[in-house]
Order: structure tokens, then sequence, then C-alpha cells
């Protein structure tokens, strides 16, 4: 199984949940489940895209950035995998989200894609897309977006 994370609050539920459902004691500890948690880097020039004088050095400063943010966050699912006892592969790949994953589930040979809901409404999805509506027309194994639960006042 493959699993998208980033550092988003839903994408660390996702993972929690995926822990709790597919890897606790009670349903046999994750046997027979290869978990492969995936980070998908944004390119700088998908962040500034600058032409001149300089560009080139502002653009090193963006993929340090990048690259901090990126080990920072494959270092929280990583944490989280141990507090669960769980051993899980951890990869950065470099790309736009959606197409990362779908070269992920295929490099892998996953049977399952697992991603968490921004919760995104209608109008939202509609100008910046969804990259699990993406991942679910676009892939050959099932996708499972994750929900967390919306609080009551």
């Amino acid at each position: 199984m493959v699993l998208a994370y980033d550092d988003s609050e839903h994408s660390h539920y996702a993972l929690e949940w995926t822990l709790s459902h597919f890897f606790s004691h009670v349903n046999g500890g994750g046997k027979g489940f290869e978990l492969v948690i995936v980070h998908a880097k944004r390119l700088p020039s998908s962040v500034v895209n600058l032409a001149g004088p300089g560009a080139a050095e502002v653009l090193q400063l963006v993929e340090s950035d990048l690259r901090k943010i990126a080990m920072n966050t494959v270092e929280k699912a990583k944490a989280l995998c141990q507090a669960h006892s769980v051993s899980a592969t951890v990869e950065i790949m470099e790309g736009e989200a959606r197409t990362v994953l779908i070269d992920a589930v295929e490099k892998h040979h996953a049977d399952i894609l697992i991603l968490g809901s921004h919760g995104y409404g209608a109008l939202r999805r509609a100008f910046l897309g969804s990259v699990s509506d993406y991942c679910a027309h676009h892939t050959h194994c099932s996708v499972m977006i994750v929900k967390k639960p919306k609080m009551n006042s």
C-alpha cells in the first residue's frame, strides 16, 4: 500500500488511521501489508517563477527550503510509524503530487493508494483540482480517501 503524506493534519490523520486499522495488533499487526509512505516535494519552479540576474541563486535557496520541509515532513511520518512499532518505507519524490503518487503506485505495485481528504468544497476543487480525484481516475489500484471526522461544537 502507498500512503500519500504531506505536512497537513489530514495526511497525519490518514497515517494514524491506517496504522490503527491495518497495523494494529488486534488486526494481526499488519501481516501481509507493506506500507510505503510517499511525500511529493514540489519543484522550485512551481513555487517561484523567476528569470534574469540572480534567479539561479534564488532557485537554489528555494530548493534548499523545499528539501528541509520535505525532510521534516517525512521525519514526522517516521516518528508516527515508530510510535506504533510499524516498519515503513518512506520516500521523497520530486514533482506534482498527483503524478508522483501515480508513479509510486506503479513503482511499488501497490494494491491500494491511501490519501487524506483536505475537505475542500466543490468550488475550490473545481479551481484547484483534487489530487485524490485525479488519482482515482488515473491509477490501476483502489484509492481510499480517509476523512477526518468533523468536530461538533
